[in-house]
């Protein structure tokens, strides 16, 4: 199992899951936020590609509609 470190909490995750695997692990659609990864901003085209390592800092952003 990887340690990272995700908007601040420490989680665990599996060996060389991606982004878009750890967006569904929790249940996050990737159409609404943005993620930073050690201070990147991965486009979401690469979520799938970008596998994520022990230690790792990722911030997610969620966007809220309103009026």
């Amino acid at each position: 199992m990887a340690k990272i470190q995700l908007n601040g909490k420490k989680v665990t995750i599996k060996p060389n899951a991606t982004i878009y695997e750890l967006l569904e692990k929790f249940k996050l659609n990737s159409k609404k936020v943005a993620i930073e990864h050690n201070g990147t901003i991965i486009p979401k085209s690469n979520y799938k590609k970008k596998y994520l390592r022990n230690n790792d800092k990722l911030e997610v952003v969620h966007f809220i509609g309103g009026g």
